[in-house]
């Protein structure tokens, strides 16, 4: 297997290789799918042992919880405003973070701040949904919306993820992030989750000003990894287009991992 495909369920079992310390406490969406590729990686002698592992974020690792409309209703509500309809503001979301995005890209790299950029979108949001509120109001709510999207209170790990991530330093293999997300993520949301303490380097857009599949995004993990040679790098995500095939242009190897039986991923 020249590079990582998708990892179907029905070759879990009886397979030897490098993998015989695999904890006995793994979840199977996750570590037991890497579980059976990682014994191909290497046999062939055209293929170089693997150094480092870089993962996705959302989809791969965390997961949102809830709906956005569950936040947005607390941060109103807690300011003395009606809480919104939940489809309207998710309509209103939806073009606001488009738009936002079109006219600052990544976040907006080196243009304006990870905060400035939200308070823009979540400001938008509100008025595409048909909610207004005076400067003071609108600040106090968009606080407590910036707040939880750094809290426990927007994410949950999956929980099969810190074992992998033990597994992998026992094997020495280096460990990595590749996101389209902020810098956020990496000062707070994944430590919170204790991944930092596993994590070798984080790559984010908005420090790179490109997204995945972009190459820059793969070529900046080689970097930050110390590796000249991509086929001993597996990216894993849950992209067909940003983290697949964005990984294998660059000569990785690479991983899709579906934990939600999405139609793209099935199509593939």
């Amino acid at each position: 297997v020249g590079r990582c495909s998708r990892v179907r369920r029905k070759r879990r079992e009886g397979e030897d290789g490098v993998v015989r310390s695999w904890p006995r406490n793994m979840s199977s969406t996750f570590a037991m799918r890497v579980k059976t590729i990682l014994p191909y990686v290497g046999r062939v002698a055209t293929t170089p042992k693997l150094s480092t592992m870089t993962l996705d974020v959302t989809g791969t690792i965390i997961q949102f919880k809830g709906q956005l409309g569950d936040i947005y209703c607390w941060a109103a509500r807690r300011c003395g405003q009606q809480c919104p309809d939940y489809d309207n503001i998710y309509k209103g979301f939806k073009e606001a973070y488009a738009d936002t995005c079109a006219r600052y890209p990544c976040f907006g790299y080196n243009k304006i701040s990870t905060k400035d950029w939200w308070r823009e979108c979540v400001q938008a949001s509100f008025e595409n949904a048909g909610y207004r509120y005076t400067p003071e109001v609108f600040d106090k709510i968009f606080q407590r919306i910036y707040s939880a999207f750094g809290s426990n209170r927007a994410y949950a790990a999956f929980n099969d993820v810190i074992p992998f991530m033990r597994w992998a330093r026992e094997q020495n293999v280096s460990l990595g992030i590749i996101s389209n997300e902020t810098e956020r993520y990496g000062d707070g949301i994944l430590p919170m989750f204790g991944f930092d303490e596993h994590l070798d380097f984080m790559i984010f857009s908005k420090n790179v000003g490109k997204e995945k599949p972009h190459p820059d995004m793969f070529q900046a993990a080689l970097r930050a990894a110390h590796e000249d040679d991509p086929q001993r790098v597996l990216h894993i995500g849950d992209s067909y287009q940003k983290d697949y095939l964005g990984a294998s242009r660059q000569g990785l190897r690479a991983l899709l991992l579906d934990r939600f039986n999405t139609t793209e991923a099935k199509r593939w």
